[in-house]
């Protein structure tokens, strides 16, 4: 079996749900190694029951740790690449996936929400850039693949200060990509489109989701050519490619996964 990803050690943050958990679940897949970061210890305490039951894998629990904590305070990333390099030796791999933040109108916003949104999505991204970027140079290779929002591109309703915290990580992204391209480390963004998630599907089933999410959702689907949200493993089939050696010459660049919602 081709596993592209052998030998490698990932680092997923926001691991234990959505998006994260799909990312973490493919990159094992590929034969990665991985942590997965999760807010809380209920949160990744189910995501590590919930891989052990979709991977076939013998061997799983010595491939897998799992670390919780928020990321968006100081030194919380430097003790989650601490625990990944305790439990495998190493780290190749760094997913910045953790974010969220209240989508809602600008003027809606207060300073609590304007917070959490920048902090959830641009600080935890930075802080653990800095955290992996000296193992990295002194390993002499490293991938970092933010995750970021096509909505940036877009201007999509009601998404102007998460889009100011994912504007960010996308400008964030080219800068590191630059100064570290020489040294052996590769910088890209993965920016999805809406995208369906089973927490999401189940809190609009529930009633859950927020006041305005109808328009929303309706907005962001209308465009998109292709008619729909992406799905969770379409983002991670993304996220799989950049983290692989064939994307080597590939660095500084916002990788789409948004149905055409976009296009250049």
């Amino acid at each position: 079996m081709n596993l592209p990803l052998a030998g490698q050690v990932a680092i997923v943050t926001g691991g234990a749900t959505g998006i994260g958990f799909q990312i973490a679940r493919r990159l094992l897949a590929d034969g990665a190694r991985l942590m997965a970061g999760g807010l809380t210890d209920a949160d990744v305490t189910s995501a590590s029951g919930r891989l052990a039951d979709l991977a076939d894998l013998a061997d799983l629990a010595d491939r897998v740790a799992t670390f919780a904590g928020d990321l968006s305070a100081p030194g919380v990333s430097d003790r989650l690449v601490a625990a990944a390099i305790a439990a495998f030796g190493q780290v190749d791999i760094l997913v910045n996936n953790a974010g969220g933040g209240v989508i809602a109108p600008t003027l809606e916003h207060t300073e609590d929400t304007l917070q959490a949104t920048i902090n959830n999505n641009l600080w935890t991204t930075l802080r653990m850039c800095r955290a992996v970027l000296p193992h990295f140079l002194q390993r002499g290779y490293g991938r970092i693949i933010n995750i970021g929002a096509e909505s940036v591109r877009n201007g999509l309703t009601d998404h102007a200060v998460y889009n100011a915290a994912k504007g960010g990580v996308h400008g964030l992204t080219t800068g590191l990509a630059r100064e570290f391209a020489g040294q052996g480390i590769t910088v890209n963004v993965v920016a999805p489109s809406y995208t369906r998630t089973s927490e999401l599907d189940a809190a609009i089933a529930a009633g859950r989701a927020p006041a305005r999410f109808e328009k929303v959702l309706g907005d962001a689907i209308a465009l998109i050519p292709v008619g729909r949200g992406a799905e969770a493993d379409e983002v991670a089939a993304a996220a799989a490619f950049l983290a692989r050696e064939d994307s080597r010459f590939i660095t500084g660049q916002i990788l789409s996964v948004n149905g055409g919602s976009s296009m250049s």
